[in-house]
């Protein structure tokens, strides 16, 4: 195993831990990140976001008060405060990153990578070319925001997401155009931060893709504090002017504000990468093809995170990382290798509430016809979620009704991110529900919801 050279393009979740991995089972391992050690999306994009979502929480949280026993509680906004919070966030981070790959023995170079054949990496840097090669390269460039070409971006009052943080001022008037998980965290960030919001929403529903329970619940609480919702509209083009935008949609309807920022998906950093160079394949939209070992087309060459067309998630980006680590240097040969089962990834979203969920949806088995058992409780019947005084939201668990076996389930509410991890393990494990219903859960807790479901 040991005297491998491994180059990895790209210093994400899928890049640093394939890094780090290949490392620690002994290889000669390279890294190149042309930006930011840690991922650009990762801390330019997730960690920022989440960030201002904290905030936004807090002073959620603070409006609440009168609620618990306190009173003239004032809060406000520090936008450069919190500008300096979340610069520093990122800064920790990526040095946490560099540390934990240079303590593994893993080489770094600053500069942009790209193939020069199957077995060759060239690298552009500050001071000159560096080439290199590689019993194993391994691509994690990740993606970046989706542009359409009606959509004159100018990083000022037309954003992308990388654009929105950390934020100068909060926008007077935000409009959003996209419902999608991206979206609806944009519309609840700024929202709580003071923002007045119009959500541009193509469908008849924010969320399409999730439980429409949990869907609802999200436009109810958006509605209560003001956000506008454009429903069944198709954003066609946006003109700025002076200090306003004008969003124009395909049904002759419009949303002027400050701001604009779109959310309507990403594309795969995929070219120059010198793919040409190779006998790579990839699809119409850009995604290297990839089989269950995250290999590309050329076996010395994989993909991992966005690049993958996988699930776009930094969790599963990593654990992709991970994969091809032990792939490359053989720790399954002669014995079964556990591949990634992506049905079985958790998901959330950082809204308010929140929505988690993970494994078999309650309408994907409805469609398809299965059968199985669904059991919700409410939190507004959870001590713990009285005591905080935030009852909104539920729990549910789909299983199965003959054997009782966990296949998935959904949580809205406070830190439903948190407490999906237990059913993410019930199904990843094959658990039942009764393992989960005999655990013994601490009181008064969120968690205690879970059980009850179970039971």
């Amino acid at each position: 195993m040991a005297n491998k050279r491994v180059v990895v393009i790209g210093g994400g979740p899928a890049g640093h831990d394939a890094a780090t991995y290949a490392a620690r089972f002994g290889a000669e391992v390279t890294l190149i990140e042309r930006d930011i050690v840690g991922g650009a999306a990762h801390l330019r994009d997730c960690v920022p976001s989440k960030s201002m979502i904290a905030t936004g929480g807090a002073l959620s949280f603070a409006r609440r008060l009168d609620g618990m026993g306190l009173a003239n509680v004032e809060t406000g906004v520090d936008a450069e405060h919190l500008r300096a919070r979340i610069q520093g966030i990122e800064q920790r981070l990526e040095q946490s990153v560099t540390q934990l790959l240079t303590s593994q023995g893993v080489t770094i170079h600053r500069g942009t990578g790209r193939l020069l054949g199957p077995n060759e990496v060239c690298v552009d840097t500050p001071n000159g070319v560096v080439e290199l090669t590689a019993d194993a390269i391994v691509l994690a460039t990740g993606s970046r925001p989706r542009i359409p070409e009606w959509a004159p971006i100018d990083h000022e009052r037309v954003l992308t997401t990388r654009d929105a943080y950390p934020p100068e001022q909060i926008p007077e008037h935000l409009v959003v155009v996209g419902s999608g998980v991206t979206g609806v965290e944009f519309v609840h960030m700024f929202a709580s931060l003071g923002s007045e919001v119009t959500l541009i929403v193509s469908r008849q529903q924010v969320l399409p893709q999730k439980d429409p329970e949990a869907a609802a619940l999200l436009e109810h609480n958006f509605l209560d504090r003001g956000v506008q919702l454009l429903k069944g509209a198709r954003a066609t083009e946006i003109l700025r002017k002076g200090q306003s935008v004008t969003v124009h949609c395909s049904d002759g309807r419009i949303a002027q504000g400050s701001h604009a920022l779109l959310a309507i998906g990403s594309d795969p950093n995929s070219q120059g990468l010198g793919l040409e160079n190779t006998d790579i394949a990839i699809d119409d939209d850009g995604y290297i093809q990839v089989d269950h070992n995250l290999r590309s087309s050329v076996p010395t060459i994989y993909a991992a995170g966005d690049l993958s067309g996988k699930l776009p998630l930094s969790s599963v980006a990593a654990m992709q990382g991970r994969k091809i680590a032990e792939h490359i240097m053989g720790l399954h040969e002669g014995r079964e290798h556990r591949h990634l089962d992506y049905d079985k990834a958790a998901s959330a979203i950082f809204t308010e509430p929140e929505i988690a969920d993970v494994g078999l949806a309650e309408a994907e088995a409805f469609a398809t016809g299965r059968k199985i058992r669904v059991t919700k409780v409410p939190f507004s019947s959870n001590a713990k979620a009285l005591i905080n005084n935030d009852p909104l939201g539920f729990v549910k668990i789909v299983s199965d009704p003959n054997t009782g076996h966990v296949l998935g389930g959904s949580i809205v509410g406070q830190h439903a991110a948190e407490l999906i991890s237990v059913v993410a393990l019930a199904v990843s494990a094959n658990l039942k529900v009764q393992d989960i219903h005999e655990s013994l859960f601490v009181y008064p807790t969120l968690s205690e919801a879970l059980s009850e479901a179970a039971e």
